[in-house]
């Protein structure tokens, strides 16, 4: 039996249910393995391809075995009763009791001992720590440019290296290319990773905007991020990512800069116009001036001018309108610099304050 207050409960079970699916072949995987036995109560969830473990510390007692039971039923009661409630959890023929107050719950358990696990990284493996609030403010930086359910599997992730004293992510779905590097306090040999999109979007919605640590273990199948009661091991996508060495263009001479939230807001007035299906927007580029035109199918148009540093060749090229739109709004900075080639060639966007960040956006006839 497990004593507990409700917070000490769901704060664990909260933190790991994200990555559990409503409907799965396998049943035991809508569970939570839940663990008791140790000095703290671990809760452990898993997709098979994710695993992420919570740990929380009881001032209530606990004796008895590990169980596993329904997520979402668990996580539904637990959110439903009242904050200052004292919950009691007993395994009773295969069954798990849950009673707070007047509440009773019955619910169906699994064996624990049929619950898959995944194991950390073994050998071969490159190890350091950042700040969390320093990862997840870098994969906020790029995470936006994978790709989705691309043919492409290795697109669907988003590409680590760690080599030296940095640390590199990578992102990209064929159309633009965000690309952002960190310095670490450590010089490792090369080691690449590319993780899968839904370890990406979990592991931001964990990691907390503070100092405290994340250690990272990345070895040449799984990745393993372990901060505060929490740890998440992740397999990794078999595949040989695109050379975004090449994809970044360092010729470009046709330079703009412009103040990111004017252009932002034009950007977004445009996209009203713009074609449902492709999203184009032409950019106008002359002496001082940027025009971005849009127009749909029923001939309507929609026009913003700003005043830009530009002194560059005349140029009129198209893009998608959605990925303008993603690195301005996830990437910050009050100024921003747009190089170019001609009509055809991708452009490069960065950013004064943020020296390591790039992203590549591809043209498109409009």
């Amino acid at each position: 039996m497990i004593k507990a207050k409700r917070d000490e409960l769901l704060a664990p079970l909260s933190a790991v249910s994200g990555i559990i699916e409503r409907r799965h072949t396998l049943p035991i995987l809508s569970n939570v393995l839940i663990d008791g036995t140790g000095e703290a109560i671990t809760v452990l969830a898993t997709d098979i391809e994710i695993q992420i473990t919570a740990r929380s510390p009881l001032g209530g007692s606990r004796e008895g075995r590990a169980l596993t039971v329904g997520a979402r039923k668990l996580l539904d009661i637990l959110r439903a009763l009242p904050d200052d409630a004292e919950i009691s959890l007993q395994l009773q023929d295969k069954r798990l009791l849950v009673k707070a107050g007047r509440s009773r719950f019955s619910l169906q358990t699994l064996p624990a001992e049929d619950f898959p696990r995944l194991a950390k990284p073994g050998t071969d493996v490159a190890r350091f720590v950042l700040p969390q609030k320093a990862l997840r403010r870098q994969l906020g930086l790029v995470q936006y440019a994978m790709a989705q359910q691309d043919i492409r599997y290795y697109l669907n992730g988003l590409l680590m290296v760690v080599e030296g004293g940095e640390l590199k992510l990578v992102a990209t779905d064929g159309h633009r290319l965000a690309f952002a590097a960190l310095p670490l306090q450590a010089d490792l040999g090369r080691q690449e990773a590319i993780v899968p999109r839904k370890t990406v979007v979990e592991l931001t919605k964990l990691l907390a905007d503070s100092d405290e640590e994340v250690q990272i273990e990345l070895s040449a199948a799984q990745a393993a991020f372990t901060f505060g009661s929490i740890e998440l091991v992740s397999k990794l996508i078999d595949g040989k990512f695109p050379d975004y060495t090449r994809v970044i263009p360092t010729q470009h001479r046709n330079r703009l800069q412009a103040e990111r939230e004017p252009l932002r807001q034009a950007l977004q007035r445009a996209a009203i116009l713009s074609n449902e299906k492709f999203r184009g927007v032409r950019w106008v580029l002359t002496d001082g001036s940027l025009k971005i035109v849009s127009s749909n199918a029923d001939q309507e148009e929609a026009q913003e001018e700003l005043e830009v540093r530009y002194a560059g060749d005349a140029l009129d090229i198209g893009f998608n309108v959605n990925y303008l739109l993603d690195v301005l709004n996830n990437v910050p900075g009050s100024e921003l610099e747009c190089a170019f080639g001609d009509a055809s060639s991708s452009a490069l966007i960065s950013y004064e304050s943020e020296k390591g960040f790039k992203y590549v956006v591809m043209p498109m006839r409009i």
